[in-house]
This record gives C-alpha cells, sequence and structure tokens, in this order.
C-alpha cells in the first residue's frame, strides 16, 4: 500500500512539472516586440534636421504618435538611430518615425513638392 502511494506521488509530480515545460520555440518566449530608444534623442533631432530615406528628405513634424512597438517595424537606421514605419503602410510610405520614449514616436513627413 505504501509504495504504491509513493509511486502515485511520484507519478502525480512528474505530469505536473512535466506541464510547466514551455513547448515554444523561438527567441521570443512570449514577449511582445520591443525597441530600444534613448534617454536623450540624438542632437540632429533635436536640431529639426531631416532624415534622408529612400532618396528624399523626410521633415520632423512637431508631434508625436503614440504606438505600441508590435504596431511598427525597423526599416533602416539614420545617422545612429533606428528608422520605424507603420506595419499596415507601404510604399510610398506616408511617415518615417523615430522612438524617443516607451511607446512614443516622432514622426517626419516629405514637403509636398519633394
Amino acid at each position: 500500500m505504501r509504495l504504491g502511494l509513493i509511486f502515485a506521488l511520484s507519478l502525480l509530480s512528474v505530469v505536473f512539472a512535466a506541464g510547466c515545460v514551455n513547448g515554444r520555440t523561438g527567441n521570443n518566449n512570449g514577449q511582445i516586440q520591443s525597441y530600444p530608444y534613448s534617454v536623450v534623442e540624438a542632437q540632429w533631432i533635436r536640431n529639426g534636421e531631416p532624415i534622408e530615406y529612400g532618396g528624399q528628405k523626410w521633415f520632423p513634424v512637431n508631434d508625436v504618435e503614440i504606438l505600441m512597438d508590435p504596431e511598427v517595424t525597423v526599416v533602416g537606421e539614420y545617422k545612429g538611430t533606428q528608422i520605424f514605419v507603420d506595419k499596415i503602410d507601404t510604399k510610398p510610405y506616408d511617415r518615417l518615425y523615430t522612438k524617443f520614449a516607451r511607446d512614443k514616436f516622432r514622426y517626419y513627413e516629405r514637403w509636398p513638392n519633394d
């Protein structure tokens, strides 16, 4: 009787432990996409300088957009700063973004005659 109880408890422990094992593969491990950002924006951004991307100049708009990291994708880098677009945007893009805080992106637009 005692041996049967020990066996049953051991089997139960193994079953519970197996249920805790994560069967997923990959590096994400269930985490939401997250892009790093600098606490202090690059000086060229603070000076209002345009981004050169796709053979065009993109000028900063004095506003921000609240976007979650999974809503954007990196399309390049300019002067050491990641350049993003909205994931639902297609070429030719309407806006480019630089990240400056959690869920806050500065956006850039082409001038109409550009």
